[in-house]
């Protein structure tokens, strides 16, 4: 973070404030770790911070320390409503467009205070006193880090902060698999194990926490990839009776796509799962080396993300998106397969 901003941060918390600290809507690891990891290390600074979380989240991330403080807007409107009239700074983390936090972004018309915004996806909107946005950092996680270090703070990151904020990094980097693991990662993360996160514990609550439903829903999905060699794409359907038949709880189809990813020669890998609920039809697109999955998801699925990693929705039955996805592979095929 710059040193301009930095000061401008200084000041806004040179006395005890009540702040707001929101992630996106359906939050992942990296938006939970960072809102939570910048909790505490508010809270210890000496200041009143509540997480808003727009809706509910997955089991596999309500263990994280300070989980129990976190307010769902969905279900506890009016307690989330006197929080934001009475805040003085909202902290909004790894999302930078106010639309991605669903009714929340009607609440905050209540919101008189400014806004901070600490976000890795690219083309942030333009609505906060402070912007730190870097489209190079691996997580949001790693940027809260860099943003307590540019505060002087790192010396009062403890073991509760450090645990979510490893949390976050793991999740976002595919286990420090994906191209934006840089050396400057793994040592933050070095240093957050210093300070408390237990690494082999974490990985085994986020990863080896399965229910029986989730793995025959894992098997299902995989039964349904489709691989098109001509295209060195690969993508998998759960329609909503498959998840119904499968008990599915949210959080349950994280990480699917990876597998149509995993497949030799595949360059580009889409799930597509039915929302009975929303009336939409919800897209995970993954990607490596060049091929913007970002730029296809914003151009032709309402979405948007990052160059290896987007999501997106299609307001047509699947059927209809799957035909519509399969007709703009043709338009691809020279950035898929040079």
């Amino acid at each position: 973070m710059k040193n301009e901003a930095a000061t401008v941060v200084k000041k806004l918390l040179d006395t005890p404030k009540k702040i707001l600290i929101i992630p996106h809507k359906n939050p992942d690891g990296d938006a939970m770790g960072s809102c939570l990891g910048l909790y505490h290390y508010l809270e210890q600074m000496g200041h009143q911070a509540d997480v808003i979380a727009p809706n509910d989240y997955p089991d596999f991330l309500k263990w994280l320390p300070g989980n129990d403080q976190v307010l769902i807007y969905e279900s506890q409107e009016e307690v989330c409503k006197e929080k934001i009239a009475g805040a003085d700074l909202c902290f909004t983390l790894d999302f930078n467009a106010l639309n991605r936090i669903g009714n929340l972004e009607h609440a905050l018309n209540d919101f008189q205070g400014d806004y901070i915004m600490i976000d890795h996806h690219q083309q942030p909107d333009d609505y906060a006193v402070v912007t730190y946005s870097d489209v190079t950092m691996s997580s949001t996680c790693e940027m809260v880090f860099h943003f307590i270090a540019a505060l002087g703070g790192l010396d009062e990151i403890r073991a509760e902060s450090a645990t979510c904020l490893y949390t976050g990094i793991m999740t976002d980097t595919g286990s420090f698999r994906f191209p934006a693991t840089t050396p400057t990662t793994h040592r933050v993360i070095a240093d957050l194990i210093e300070k408390g996160a237990e690494n082999s514990a974490i990985h085994n609550r986020v990863y080896d926490a399965n229910s029986p439903e989730r793995l025959q829903l894992l098997g299902c999905a995989l039964s349904n990839l489709v691989a098109l060699e001509e295209f060195n794409t690969a993508y998998i359907t759960l329609s909503a009776k498959e998840l119904e038949k499968n008990h599915f709880k949210k959080g349950d189809t994280e990480g699917f796509v990876n597998y149509g990813l995993s497949l030799k020669g595949i360059r580009f890998a889409v799930i597509f799962i039915e929302n009975a609920q929303e009336g939409i039809v919800k897209i995970s697109l993954r990607s490596k080396g060049n091929f913007s999955v970002n730029e296809f998801a914003r151009n032709h699925f309402n979405g948007g993300g990052h160059i290896n990693a987007a999501g997106g929705r299609s307001d047509e039955n699947m059927e209809d998106t799957i035909k519509k996805f399969l007709s703009l592979l043709p338009q691809y095929k020279d950035q898929l397969t040079s």
